[in-house]
């Protein structure tokens, strides 16, 4: 019989330590690795748990610093429109009527995005979507608030919108000068995210530094603009029930963004950042680890509603037996994180 040959994974996240353990009826039986960063206003490292130094794609949590650019560009997008711009959103009516605000406000409609086509990312209006024999749509993608400010960014510089997905297009290239100049390090990473847009990889702790300065930044500059509105209007940044909702109505002065393959970003009013990556990339372990760190760093005392809150989002985190509660998701951090 041949003999089988396993090979080390030569990335860093595969030295990441168990950040989270999955518990049934007291018994450990399934952990998460991660790589948590959490900077002070300073923007150094305050806690490292794993290679936080190693690149990540935070995939849709670098939507604020895209936003940014948005700005920079000439892109009038104000209030719940410009959350919209930050948004991994439901695909819920309210959504998809600020996507076309954005789009109509330059004179233009859904058929000029370029995102991927797809369902609502809620399951409540997806299964309405196919029960009516919806198909999928630029619009009804999670990301067509982005596309849209993308395009509005667009108009209002005078660039081509036909190419605005192009690494080399005006507005990419002030993407990547943004996240460079927030999270103070080089993009070394450049994809395709599942939108079409580029993903660009910066490391962990960049990503915890750039969410702390925008969550603390001036009101009269551009990231101070896109905290606002995130901190305002948090249900056209996610949705009804989304945990990135719940955590940024119910902590004053917090701004979060979850990512895909399960990556989570937040920014404290004082200029600290935080985040998570669960290098699975399954997601039931992200949420109760931020959380875990945000306890530790005074966030629930921050609000009325800050601690209970987590308490009720860390719960979701539910195993069953029989379909009864027998257990759930417990971060593990180490001693001072």
């Amino acid at each position: 019989m041949p003999t089988q040959t396993h090979q080390t994974s030569g990335s860093p996240l595969a030295t990441a330590p168990v950040v989270a353990e999955v518990v049934r009826g007291g018994f450990v039986e399934s952990v998460h690795h991660g790589v948590v960063a959490l900077t002070a206003a300073d923007g150094a490292v305050h806690l490292a748990v794993g290679p936080v130094d190693a690149p990540i794609l935070p995939r849709s949590s670098l939507k604020p610093m895209q936003a940014i650019a948005m700005l920079r560009a000439g892109a009038d997008l104000q209030d719940e429109l410009l959350a919209l711009a930050c948004a991994s959103h439901s695909g819920e009516e309210h959504h998809l009527e600020g996507a076309r605000r954005i789009l109509a406000s330059v004179g233009l409609d859904e058929s000029a995005l370029r995102n991927t086509p797809d369902l609502p990312l809620d399951e409540e209006q997806r299964r309405a979507w196919i029960q009516e024999g919806a198909p999928p749509t630029s619009l009804g993608q999670n990301c067509s608030g982005k596309h849209a400010g993308m395009l509005a960014a667009c108009v209002a510089a005078g660039w081509d919108t036909a190419t605005y997905l192009d690494p080399e297009h005006p507005l990419q290239r002030l993407v990547v000068e943004v996240i460079e100049e927030f999270t103070g390090e080089q993009v070394e990473v450049a994809t395709v995210d599942g939108c079409g847009a580029p993903a660009l990889g910066v490391s962990s702790a960049g990503l915890a530094r750039a969410f702390g300065r925008i969550a603390a930044a001036g009101p009269e500059t551009e990231a101070g603009r896109v905290a606002a509105a995130i901190r305002a209007y948090p249900e056209h940044l996610g949705g009804t029930g989304r945990d990135v909702t719940e955590l940024v109505r119910a902590v004053p002065g917090l701004i979060a963004k979850d990512g895909a393959e399960s990556v989570y970003a937040v920014g404290l009013p004082d200029g600290r950042g935080l985040s998570v990556k669960i290098t699975d990339g399954g997601e039931r372990a992200r949420v109760v680890v931020a959380t875990a760190v945000l306890r530790r760093a005074g966030a629930a005392e921050l609000g009325p509603q800050a601690g209970s809150t987590m308490d009720a989002l860390d719960a979701r985190a539910v195993v069953r037996g029989h379909g009864e509660p027998v257990g759930g998701v417990r971060a593990v951090l180490p001693d001072g994180a």
